[in-house]
């Protein structure tokens, strides 16, 4: 807590300190690479989209080429023909289910339990996750819709909670 001055030795408020003209209530909740800037879309968010897009593509076609070395690493070690073909079989099925986990986890909240034990098979997918937010940013942040939607839920909650009763309570009617 901050002082005003030297004749006033009076604790400065949060609320009195605040000068950003944020309003009083619940604050937006952050999302990565974002911020808050998706609220109003300020701050750099086309470009942050943007951004997130290219790095996104960038680092599937990146893990594309990391897969593509290891696939001839073993084709090179002449394991025979069950292993590529089970590793390239592997792989794509662990990319469409982090596919469509991370797509269905922009709209609602995913179970804690759930992601827990998913998250091995997140990993070995996370291509199909880097391509979910690359698809993601053409029309939103990813998990702008889902934080959005809470963050105007808990707004409209906060005004209903904050809004003064009209009248004069002494005269308001008993029940029996």
């Amino acid at each position: 807590m901050r002082t005003r001055g030297r004749r006033h030795n009076r604790p400065v408020s949060a609320a009195e300190n605040d000068t950003s003209g944020t309003p009083a209530g619940p604050r937006p909740e952050p999302i990565r690479f974002f911020g808050t800037t998706w609220v109003d879309h300020s701050g750099g968010y086309t470009a942050r989209r943007v951004g997130v897009a290219v790095g996104s593509l960038a680092a599937a076609a990146a893990a594309c080429l990391v897969l593509r070395l290891a696939y001839d690493g073993l084709r090179i070690a002449d394991v025979g023909g069950f292993v590529p073909l089970l590793m390239v079989v592997m792989f794509a099925i662990c990319s469409s289910l982090a596919f469509r986990h991370t797509w269905s986890a922009f709209t609602t909240r995913p179970d804690p339990d759930r992601q827990a034990s998913l998250r091995g098979l997140l990993a070995v997918g996370f291509v199909g996750s880097l391509l979910a937010y690359f698809l993601r940013t053409f029309t939103e942040a990813p998990g702008e819709k889902l934080h959005r939607a809470e963050y105007d839920r808990a707004r409209a909650d906060y005004e209903k909670r904050t809004t003064r009763r009209s009248g004069d309570p002494s005269k308001k009617r008993r029940r029996s």
